[in-house]
């Protein structure tokens, strides 16, 4: 639930949040169930470097791999999910895919260190 500015009554939050600065990249819905759990927000400012989603080099549910190009250079970002089971984690130590200039790397790996 979401703070109204309008009611005092709570809203239920459906989908993802827009807005006209920002370009939004996020996986399509497969099916109802598939729902992504990770998306990208990039400001329209950089607009010029071209981002695109690129499913053909990784094809995860809770990984958004984008590239974008600067002088001609393709580059990556990549935004990783981890569930409780580390299913993102362990498909990248699977999938054997070469990545040059992944300039940036992020996510929330709900990782718990035993120590």
């Amino acid at each position: 639930m979401i703070p109204s500015s309008i009611s005092c009554k709570e809203e239920v939050l459906v989908g993802t949040p827009h807005h006209s600065n920002w370009l939004t990249f996020a996986r399509t819905l497969t099916n109802q169930s598939d729902f992504p759990r990770i998306l990208a927000y990039i400001n329209i400012r950089l607009s010029s470097f071209h981002f695109f989603l690129c499913k053909n080099l990784i094809n995860h549910k809770d990984i958004l791999f984008i590239s974008f190009f600067n002088n001609n250079v393709c580059s990556y970002i990549m935004n990783i999910y981890s569930n409780a089971s580390h299913l993102a984690l362990k498909y990248l130590k699977d999938t054997k895919v070469s990545i040059n200039n992944l300039l940036i790397m992020t996510g929330d790996f709900n990782i718990r260190d035993s120590l």
